[in-house]
């Protein structure tokens, strides 16, 4: 079993920075690929970036170079430093936790991009 819980969300303006942390618990953390996903109003949840065990990324298109995932395995966290962030970032942002037979979703946190 696997505890995820979102933090760091906020009002940001266009142009600005926010960095997201999801911290597990719960079971062996670094065992798990982590992804964040986001969904906006009225629109399907999209997946922006993965880490891998061995720490391999992956981005979606819409927030390459602008967006970038880490994770630190001992402190069981996963983090997602955004930056140059525009209005159509804004969404709800979700942890998620996989190994293939398992997966975890955190509660989300919400991210408002606007001026």
């Amino acid at each position: 079993q696997v505890q995820l819980v979102e933090s760091g969300g906020g009002l940001v303006q266009p142009g600005g920075s926010l960095r997201l942390s999801c911290a597990a618990s719960g079971s062996i953390f670094s065992s798990y690929t982590m992804t964040w996903y986001r969904q906006a109003p009225d629109k399907q949840r999209e997946l922006i970036a993965t880490i891998t065990r061995g720490g391999g990324t992956n981005y979606a298109d819409s927030v390459k170079g602008r967006f970038t995932i880490s994770r630190d395995n001992a402190k069981n966290t996963v983090y997602l430093q955004m930056d140059s962030l525009k209005p159509e970032d804004t969404a709800v942002y979700y942890c998620n936790a996989r190994n293939g037979v398992m997966n975890y979703w955190g509660k989300g946190t919400l991210v408002t991009v606007s001026s």
